[in-house]
């Protein structure tokens, strides 16, 4: 049974046809921001999950195409860590590396949103969301929305040509990480 329901998906407008004359390079579309959202009921405690998605560290142990990380700075305010986080990612023959500031809400969030000083991305926002699913106290309910507007024309093409993959990737990655460290399908 797939619990997973995907309720927005946004891609680029539709891609205009392109041409190059013999000494240009070709026209890329337009740019312009992808979203994804995806929901699923799993079988484990917020805090389990929300220790998993706040451990930014580990990310290149099982965030695909995610080859580096590294906190530069931490702080706590209000109750939630503040991070500033490097993170290398690298996707067929590219590589590169941004920096984010990662907002930890104990047991309900975990947000990340790219510097504006960061060359690679125009915005990139991604939020995990942790509430109780239901009655049994050991069912939560994970949120995904991430939100992506590239720099690069070169680079939005590429991902509006493998956006459901890597999404779709990244939330698989996840649910194995969940099944790794908490234990699999434990009710």
């Amino acid at each position: 049974m797939n619990l997973f329901r995907t309720t927005s998906r946004r891609l680029l407008p539709k891609r205009p046809t392109y041409h190059r004359t013999l000494f240009s390079l070709p026209s890329f579309p337009p740019s312009g921001e992808q979203t994804y959202h995806e929901q699923k009921i799993f079988p484990y405690k917020r805090s389990e999950l929300y220790a998993i998605v706040s451990d930014v560290s580990s990310y290149p142990q099982f965030i695909p195409y995610c080859t580096g990380s590294r906190i530069l700075h931490k702080a706590t305010h209000n109750g939630s860590t503040i991070m500033d986080a490097e993170l290398t990612v690298g996707f067929m023959a590219f590589q590169e590396s941004y920096v984010s500031k990662v907002t930890c809400t104990p047991f309900s969030s975990v947000e990340a949103v790219a510097s504006s000083s960061t060359p690679m991305f125009k915005s990139l926002k991604t939020v995990w969301r942790f509430q109780p699913a239901g009655e049994k106290e050991h069912n939560t309910l994970v949120s995904l929305d991430l939100a992506f507007d590239f720099v690069n024309p070169l680079y939005a093409s590429l991902s509006s040509a493998f956006f459901d993959k890597v999404s779709g990737g990244m939330v698989t990655a996840f649910e194995k990480r969940c099944d790794e460290v908490c234990g699999r399908g434990r009710v």
